[in-house]
């Protein structure tokens, strides 16, 4: 058991370990999302061998996909819920009780993953045509959804599993299970999308092994592997750890309780979101298609600069539960700094890149030409969603939810919505959809750093 304050004063190295360990985990996914788009983005340049459409196979994945990343997005409480409460437990000394914290998190994930699966498989094709506007795309999106939705109780129990571990600082595992998973799926996805084969088997001179080639179901295949794989490991770390896995009531209307506004939060998120695929899937199937390629990236970056939060969550929760007010101003003032420099970095690297980088994901001539409409504001915004998301980190290692929900609601109704819905009914195509984003963004920047400068996040014990 950890001795109390044993992470009281945390310096810089203590920091970077957690954010770089964090970094490994959090990449894997986006990683294989942009390998995944990569992949199903040249099905566009096949199209006579494929049977579709140029463009229809990666606006497909984008439709699809948002929808997944939203069960993804909307169980992040369970993460981000669970490394809170298990940080503190840590923070005094007490391992198991933050273990259990774990464990009521992933009962939580089982009951929610399996009624997710049911009603989204039920609701694929209307949610497929509300957002892709029907036709080929919607058509695609649900084939690719149903598969993938399987998925959704192996990424939930993903989410609660990160959550207690982050809690108690434990680096090296998360690392193992995430590559294992997602290594694995990055390899069959393009095998089942593409197809290998045939090769002639030895001991026959008439028969061979051949894979068929799945087209954009393949991607869908290869997604469930990878969560099915991780969820189970996450499972097994759990049996491990020693601890009655017995579901306990009052833990889990614990963890509800603090869960209910980072769901909140989690939907305002993703009503924006699901409304800008929406809004760009009327612009015709280029302009989704260049937006889910920005918009990967964008994730992409979000998970990285995410890394210092994560640490920021781990180290404000644990100083908090040793009662040291002190060391979370410290642990806040780094991540911001580090934060900023990693922003600034990333900004001139997409500006240098902007002729190359989007060529790496299409083919297609019509969706590159549509690119550059998203990508300036994505290249300026770097710098302002790393403040961001490193306030946001010491806000959620607070257990400072109740706030973090109100503002994210605010910012979304107030800023994205509004101009996202605009940007169709005037037309303004992807730069309509990515103005919005911005002005959520900053409207979030000025209100977590306010919050931090006072003193009403900074409330200690367990």
């Amino acid at each position: 058991m950890s001795a109390p304050g044993a992470t009281v004063d945390p310096g810089a190295r203590r920091v970077l370990a957690l954010a770089s360990s964090a970094l490994v985990v959090l990449v894997a996914e986006p990683l294989y999302l942009l390998v995944d788009t990569a992949v199903v983005g040249h099905l566009d340049g096949a199209s006579a061998a494929t049977g579709h459409q140029p463009g229809v196979p990666l606006a497909g994945l984008a439709v699809g996909g948002v929808v997944l990343a939203q069960v993804a997005s909307l169980g992040t409480f369970l993460a981000y819920g669970t490394t809170a409460r298990a940080a503190r437990h840590h923070g005094a000394g007490d391992r198991p009780a933050a273990v259990r914290e774990g464990v009521a998190a992933t009962w939580i994930a089982l009951g929610v993953g399996l009624a997710v699966v049911a009603v989204v498989w039920l609701a694929a094709p209307w949610l497929a045509d509300l957002l892709g506007g029907g036709g080929a795309v919607a058509d695609a999106a649900t084939g690719w959804l149903r598969i993938a939705v399987w998925g959704a109780p192996g990424i939930l129990v993903a989410l609660a599993g990160h959550g207690w571990m982050r809690g108690v600082q434990d680096t090296r595992r998360p690392i193992i299970v995430v590559l294992a998973g997602n290594g694995l799926s990055a390899i069959l996805c393009p095998l089942l999308v593409y197809g290998i084969g045939p090769f002639p088997l030895p001991w026959s001179s008439s028969a061979s092994l051949h894979l068929p080639a799945l087209g954009l179901e393949g991607s869908a295949w290869a997604n469930l592997g990878a969560q099915a794989t991780v969820g189970l490991l996450f499972v097994g770390a759990l049996l491990r750890e020693g601890v009655s896995l017995r579901p306990v009531p009052a833990d889990m209307r614990a963890q509800f309780g603090l869960g209910r506004d980072l769901l909140l939060r989690s939907a305002a998120f993703q009503a924006c979101f699901l409304s800008a695929t929406a809004v760009a899937a009327r612009f015709g199937a280029p302009s989704v298609a260049a937006h889910q390629i920005v918009l990967q990236l964008w994730m992409f970056m979000v998970t990285v600069l995410d890394a210092l939060a994560i640490a920021a969550q781990s180290l404000v929760g644990a100083a908090l539960g040793a009662a040291s007010v002190a060391a979370a101003r410290r642990v806040s003032g780094r991540v911001v700094r580090y934060g900023l420099v990693l922003g600034l970095l990333a900004g001139v690297v997409f500006a240098a890149t902007a002729g190359v980088l989007p060529g790496v994901f299409t083919s297609d001539p019509a969706v590159r030409d549509v690119v550059p409409e998203a990508w300036w504001f994505f290249v300026a915004l770097q710098p302002v969603a790393a403040y961001v998301f490193a306030l946001d980190g010491v806000l959620l290692g607070a257990g400072d939810a109740a706030y973090l929900r109100r503002i994210t609601v605010g910012s979304a109704l107030g800023a994205f919505l509004p101009t996202i819905w605009l940007s169709l009914v005037l037309g303004w195509g992807l730069v309509g959809i990515w103005a919005g984003l911005t002005l959520f963004i900053v409207a979030r920047a000025v209100a977590v750093g306010l919050r931090v400068r006072g003193d009403a996040w900074a409330v200690t014990g367990t």
